[in-house]
């Protein structure tokens, strides 16, 4: 979410993963369109780049609303 677009060697050191992990993760955001995906070539070397979709930014804007949520719920409590 802090960058529009991200290469797969990137996220890949940034998470510190493995290929196939990493793979696995992007296939199945890419499956309920939280992320795009863009193939391309720098040289002649293959390059694929993701960005966050707009479902997939309105589904981490309600993921981070409803753990606010809870954090202030568990406030009132004490």
């Amino acid at each position: 979410m802090v960058n529009d677009w991200v290469d797969f060697n990137a996220l890949k050191e940034t998470l510190d993963v493995t290929d196939g992990n990493l793979a696995s993760h992007l296939n199945a955001l890419e499956k309920i369109k939280y992320i795009e995906v863009r193939k391309s070539f720098i040289g002649k070397k293959p390059n694929t780049s993701y960005g966050a979709s707009k479902e997939g930014k309105n589904a981490f804007k309600e993921h981070l609303n409803a753990l606010e949520a809870l954090i202030n719920a568990k406030e009132k409590l004490k």
